[in-house]
Order: structure tokens, then C-alpha cells, then sequence
């Protein structure tokens, strides 16, 4: 018996506003509750949500529903499964809460299974660091619970990017399984029509995406040059049918159901008949991606070195180069870098959405400047003129939020590093880019520490020099007589009277008029 598993990928990113740059209406003032809205196209958003809703998702959904129903009774039933980004979701909540309610009819089925992926659907994988990437997947998990009554065990990382590290940082949060591109780079002389296990792990298991079968509906079906067009339902059954392997994951983009593809070329004509096609045959049904983990055993090990080379399912390359391929998306993601010790910092979550909206993986795909196939599809799907047209308004608008973020944080210009004394001086492993995060370091860091400062006169010179502020160097200096909580006290005490004073001094100088 073949299984045969279907996978939809939905999202719909927050777009940037285009223009902010052109028309000299950056850096203007604003409240930071409208933000989101100065950054952020909202109206563009709904009107291709609505779009979209319209040709492919409502319609699509009904099909699959109604699909489902048919075969409940059979022996053999009909399944799919679905990976929504939380953003999608957003913009459900947003602008059609009836498309919401459409999903959580999938969801109440009980032939659908829900896939894991970041929230944002970010790179946030790629970061040296995984906390990031470990808490997007966090808050996307909980979504999809609170939303859709469905807690994933399945991870989908954004646009099928991984390595050994990330399937090790998956299993690590529980996931049973991952998924990634079938490229023949990384499988050899081995199949994707089966699963595996990554080099490091253990349990959890390597789903493979069969990207020629997938391509072949995602990319082709209404391509006239092609030799096997016009695609019909049971030509493409009959040739899942004399596939070889356990398992074949068809994996594309649900827009591909009505926005890539119009129904005017029979698309969903295509998705309403295929699941009758494919279950006429005695060796193939349809599955979940959790059932294949179930049913099949491991049939060797894939190795994706992190150094060697990330995979994704994008362009022929098929790794990290449609977002860090050049040095416009290169600068961009090291801006997004550099804010995230401030925006944990600021400790303020409108900030930190911003912040998370802004590392979206879009914004960077839209910068890609390759050219032939992989070009044009990065055109087809990007709102810009160019590449440098997208560099431009991403890199404007981030500078701009990294402005009012160190603004509203008072950041120095160096971090502040705390150290022990006692002889031999050693890293505590806090440090403080800011004032505010001066304040709250000094809440936890030992009396030592502190005292080890004060008398060397650290904080004193950090505070003239970096921060730039004589009144708290001042301050500071008449402290090297205090000790233990005394000391502590009286630190916190003249820098939480200095955090109040500038930023009421920002805030009156950058208030709406």
C-alpha cells in the first residue's frame, strides 16, 4: 500500500507600505499604536486576502469538505492536511472571520491534520541563536490551538528550510516529525517516497516532498507548452499510482487551487475528482503526515550539515539563497539582527510584534535578483518593480523602527558587559544595551558584581561615554561608598529617576502636534 499524503501551505504576509520612502513620509511622528499602520499596507493586505479568499480559499475549502463527507463511510477516506501561518491567520481575524470558521469545519472533521511552522513565517531558523525561531514556533502552536481546537506535533519550517541543527531544535520541542524538500542533493541515490532520520536526532522523523509530482500541479497545470497538458485528475492518479515508495508527500501552495492557477483552467475541477481517482486504485490511500510517522519505520538517515548547506524548496538552488542570496537581503537581515537584544530590552510587545512583522520571510524574497525561472517566479509573487525597489522600502521602514526603538530605550552606544571581581574577573552573562536594560539587570546581577564596578568606576564611565549622560556618571560616582543591598538599592533608585526624566524628555520632544 502507497500513501499518499496532501499538504496546502497557506500564508499571506503583512506587505510594506512601498512608497513611505519616495514621497518623504518616513521618520514622521506617530504614536506607537499606529505604527503597525504607518509600516504596514493594510488595505493592499485585504484587498488580495479578499481576492484570494474568493478564488481559492472558500472555494477550495468546500471542495475538500465535501470530499471528505463523500468517503467517510468508505473503507478507504479521503485526507489532507494544512500548514497555516499565524499572519494568515491574523488576516482571517482580520478580514473574513467566515474563512476562519471554514478552517475550523476542516479542523472538526477529524481528517485533517494541522502542521507547526514559525508564526511569522520567518528565517528565524536560520539565526545563530534559536530562541527566536523556538518562540515563534511557540506562540504559532498555541494559535493554531486556540483558534482551530488542533494541537500540531508535525513541524513545517518556512518554505522547507533545514539542516541537521534545525531537525535537532524540532525534535528538541517535542515534534515528531519535519519537513523538508526531496532534492537529490542531500538524498542521493535515495528516494523521497519515504521517511528518515536526521544525523543528531533521534526520534523525530524527515518527511520528503516530492517536488516534481508537486510541481507538476503547483507550476504546470495550466502551462500550454507543456507535453502532458491539459492535467487531468486521472492521469495524475495514475501516475501517483506506478510511483515506487511508502509514502509520496505532495506539498504546494494552496493558492495554487485558483490564484496561481484560475478556475477557468479547471483547477478545482482537478481538486474535486483527484481523491476519487486516487482511492479507485487498491494500493494507494490518502494520509496524514502524523500516520506515515505512525505506520512506517525510518529507512536510513539524511545528513543536511548546517555548514554545508541549508535546503529549502525555493528556485533550483533550492537552499537559503532566495533570501540571503545578495548583499541588499544580507543587509537587511543583519538590521533585523542587530534590534533583537534591544527589542528584549524594551520589553514592550507592540515592539515586539513590529519587530517580528518585520522579519516576515517575503520582505527578503522580494529582493532576490537572480534571473531566468527562478527570477520570474520571485516577480510573479513580489508587489515591487525591482529587487532594489523592495531593498529600498524594507530598509527604510526598519531603520526607521530601529530609530523609535533605541529613542524609547535610550540605547548606549556600547552594551555594558557585567563582571565579577574577586581576583579574576568573569562574564555573568547579563549585559545591558540600554538604559532600560541597565535598570533591569541591575535588579538581578550579584552585589559583587556591583560593587566590582562601582569601585573601578565601570558604570560611571559607561554612563559618560556611552549613554552620553553626565547627570547619572554623577550620581553613579557619589555611590563607591555603598555596599551589598544598600548599593544595589541606590543604583536602581538613580537610574530609574534618569529612565523617567529622558524619556519624558523624548517623549515631549517627539509627541503629535
Amino acid at each position: 500500500m502507497t500513501d499518499i499524503v496532501f499538504v496546502f501551505e497557506v500564508h499571506q504576509p503583512h506587505r510594506l507600505r512601498r512608497n513611505l520612502f519616495w514621497e518623504g513620509k518616513v521618520f514622521r511622528r506617530q504614536t506607537k499604536e499606529e505604527l503597525f499602520n504607518y509600516y504596514f499596507d493594510n488595505e493592499v493586505d485585504k484587498e488580495i486576502f479578499k481576492r484570494a479568499a474568493r478564488k481559492c480559499y472558500f472555494p477550495s475549502n468546500q471542495i475538500i469538505l465535501d470530499t471528505i463527507d463523500r468517503h467517510k463511510h468508505s473503507k478507504k477516506q479521503a485526507k489532507f492536511s494544512f500548514s497555516l501561518s499565524g499572519v494568515f491567520l491574523e488576516q482571517c481575524e482580520m478580514f473574513d472571520k467566515d474563512l476562519l470558521e471554514s478552517f475550523r469545519q476542516l479542523a472538526a472533521s477529524g481528517r485533517v491534520e494541522f502542521l507547526n511552522q514559525t508564526y511569522y513565517h520567518s528565517i528565524a531558523s536560520l539565526y545563530p541563536e534559536k530562541e527566536e525561531f523556538i518562540a515563534q514556533a511557540q506562540l504559532h502552536k498555541q494559535t493554531v490551538t486556540d483558534l482551530l481546537g488542533y494541537t500540531p506535533t508535525v513541524f513545517e519550517n518556512t518554505e522547507l528550510l533545514y539542516n541537521n541543527t534545525i531537525a535537532k531544535t524540532v525534535e528538541d520541542m517535542g515534534y515528531r516529525g519535519i519537513y523538508t524538500e526531496g532534492v537529490e542533493k542531500i538524498l542521493g541515490e535515495k528516494s523521497p517516497n519515504y521517511i528518515y532520520t536526521p544525523k543528531g536526532s533521534k526520534k523525530i522523523r524527515v518527511l520528503l516532498r516530492n517536488y516534481k509530482l508537486t510541481d507538476d500541479v503547483g507550476f504546470r497545470f495550466s502551462a500550454r507548452w507543456w507535453p502532458e497538458w491539459p492535467l487531468t485528475a486521472d492521469k495524475y492518479a495514475g501516475w501517483l499510482a506506478t510511483t515506487k515508495g511508502e509514502v509520496i508527500n505532495i506539498f504546494p501552495d494552496y493558492e495554487t487551487f485558483g490564484e496561481h492557477h484560475w478556475p477557468e483552467t479547471g483547477i478545482h475541477s482537478f481538486l474535486q475528482h483527484l481523491p476519487d481517482y486516487i482511492l479507485k486504485y487498491d494500493h494507494l490511500q490518502m494520509v496524514t503526515p502524523s500516520e506515515v510517522i505512525d505506520k512506517h519505520a525510518s529507512a536510513g538517515e539524511v545528513d543536511v550539515p548546517e555548514s554545508q548547506g541549508t535546503v529549502s524548496w525555493a528556485d533550483i538552488q533550492r537552499d537559503q539563497s532566495g533570501w540571503l542570496g545578495n548583499v541588499m537581503q544580507w543587509a537587511y537581515y543583519t538590521t533585523l539582527r542587530r534590534l533583537e537584544p534591544l527589542i528584549k530590552e524594551a520589553d514592550d510587545n507592540e515592539f515586539m510584534r513590529l519587530w517580528r512583522d518585520f522579519q516576515t520571510s517575503d520582505h527578503l524574497y522580494y529582493m532576490f535578483t537572480a534571473g531566468g525561472g527562478p527570477g520570474e517566479v520571485h516577480s510573479y509573487f513580489s508587489p515591487y518593480e525591482s529587487p532594489m525597489d523592495a531593498f529600498v522600502a524594507a530598509q527604510t521602514l526598519i531603520n526607521d523602527f530601529e530609530a523609535r526603538l533605541r529613542l524609547s530605550i535610550l540605547t548606549a552606544n556600547e552594551p555594558f558587559l557585567f563582571h565579577t571581581g574577586n581576583g579574576k574577573e568573569f562574564y555573568t552573562g547579563v549585559s545591558a544595551w540600554s538604559l532600560k536594560g541597565f535598570l533591569k539587570a541591575l535588579k538581578i546581577v550579584e552585589p559583587e558584581a556591583l560593587e566590582f564596578h562601582v569601585g573601578n568606576g565601570d558604570f560611571e564611565s559607561w554612563a559618560r561615554h556611552s549613554l552620553k549622560d553626565l547627570t547619572l556618571a554623577t550620581s553613579i560616582k557619589a555611590l563607591k561608598t555603598e555596599k551589598g543591598a544598600k548599593l544595589r538599592k541606590a543604583l536602581i533608585d538613580a537610574v530609574k529617576k534618569r529612565f523617567v526624566t529622558q524619556s519624558k524628555e523624548v517623549t515631549d520632544a517627539t509627541k503629535l502636534t
